[in-house]
Formats: structure tokens, sequence, C-alpha cells
């Protein structure tokens, strides 16, 4: 764990000293999950310990990358589109692999917040009337069908419709789509052997975004950072929960210094 944790303290929080302070999308979501350890994190400057990178998925991602890009250039469909009667060619824009950067991505100003508000995008389409859809790849083994039914996957519509949001902003007046596309494939585990390859289902899943939450919760991240109370712990937290575990487990040697 060492080497992804270093137990210093980010240089990179809130002083609330009337400066730019940029809030990438993960960010965000962090918030809505829990306004305590994103208060922790950006104001305190104490980060949750990042996980291990999942390689697989991000090999997945870049290939993906690589296969959209081949029909971007052509400006030709996907045979995926025919398939799933998608109107559209993979969108050509000299600012798409930049978009595409983590941590430059799509770009926002937002005044009411004053935050820089950021986002990486996986991938955008340009359907035949002109509107953009914004894309984004997952990848997962599973049986059975993908879907996006399960609770924890509102993360995945929020992390959608902030795409959508970025991309409604941009200076070049882009018309944006409500409707949206997870390319999403399944990593298959019913054949008989591996055989050096690992192969896939590919599913492309529409779905209708709604942003209109974003505006109000950058205001509310915007009073959390601004607050010198720390937000109450949010149920159903695992790090709160591990946090007042510890606590509870260390009292007692700490009443006896």
């Amino acid at each position: 764990m060492s080497q992804y944790y270093s137990g210093k303290r980010s240089r990179n929080f809130y002083l609330n000293d009337g400066k730019e302070f940029r809030l990438s999308r993960s960010k965000i979501e962090n918030f809505l999950n829990c306004p305590r350890c994103f208060y922790i994190d950006r104001k305190l400057g104490v980060d949750q310990p990042p996980g291990y990178p999942f390689s697989l998925n991000s090999a997945v991602d870049t290939l993906l990358k690589k296969e959209f890009d081949i029909h971007r250039k052509k400006q030709e469909p996907h045979p995926l589109f025919e398939k799933y009667s998608i109107d559209a060619v993979p969108f050509e824009h000299k600012k798409m692999d930049e978009w595409r950067e983590t941590f430059k991505g799509l770009q926002y100003h937002d005044g009411a917040s004053g935050f820089l508000v950021t986002g990486a995008v996986d991938d955008i389409w340009k359907n035949s009337q002109g509107e953009l859809h914004v894309v984004d790849y997952k990848a997962t083994s599973k049986n059975g069908e993908v879907n996006l039914d399960a609770d924890w996957q509102r993360s995945y519509k929020n992390q959608m419709e902030m795409y959508q949001w970025l991309l409604r902003h941009q200076p070049d007046g882009f018309t944006v789509s409500s409707v949206g596309y997870f390319v999403y494939v399944n990593g298959r585990t019913d054949l008989d052997s591996f055989d050096e390859k690992l192969e896939f289902d590919v599913k492309i899943i529409p779905y209708k975004g709604d942003d209109s939450w974003v505006g109000q919760a950058l205001l509310d991240a915007k009073k959390c950072l601004d607050s010198d109370k720390l937000p109450s712990a949010t149920e159903g937290c695992d790090y709160c929960l591990y946090r007042k575990s510890v606590q509870d487990a260390l009292t007692p040697f700490i009443d006896k210094k």
C-alpha cells in the first residue's frame, strides 16, 4: 500500500482565499456519497486511501478508444451502430485527446460556485442532426446480461450527466443530446479454456440523462467547504464507520496516558 499512499496531507485543498479551485467529476461524486469524507479530503487535505489500479479495465478502455478512433479518422459508423440502430459517427474534434486526458479533460469555470469543474470523457459520438452523445466505456465479468439496474450504478449515471453538463458548457456551443451511451463489455467465463485470450460480449446501453442537479450540487459542495464545521458522518459510509471503529478501539489506550 505504501507505494500508493504516502500518509501525507495533500497540498491541494480548499483555502477559500478567492482563488479558483479545481474540482473533478470524481470529487463531486465523493461529495454526493459522503460530505464528511469530501470535507476531510478537500478542506483538511486528507484523502481516502486509493484502491489498487484495475489494469485489465484500463487495457479494455485503451483498446476501445483505439478501435473507435479508427472509425473516427474515417468518419464512418462503428459496425455496432447498425446492430443497435445508432445514427452517429465518432466525433472528430481537435481537443478530443485533451478531453480524454485524466488531468485535463473537459473543463468549465462555474461562476456560481467558483469551481473549475473537470472530467475526462471516454468518447463522444455525433448524430446526423449534429447532436453530440456522451459515451462511457465500462468493463466487467458477470453471469447474465449487463445493465444499469443496480443501486450502486447510480454513480455511473451521475458520471454520464456530469460529462453532459460539462460538454454543454464548452465555448463551442455544442448541441448535446440527453441520450448518452454506455459501451459495456462483459468478460466471458463460459468458455472451455483460456487459450491465452480473454473474450468479451459487447453491449451498448442508451441512457437518458438529466444534469439539472449539477448546479445545486456544486453550490452545496461550496457551502460544505466554506463551513468551519465538520459534516456529520454519513450512514452506510464504510470510511466513516472505519474511522469511528478505530477511534472507539483506541480510546481506552489514549485515556491511560
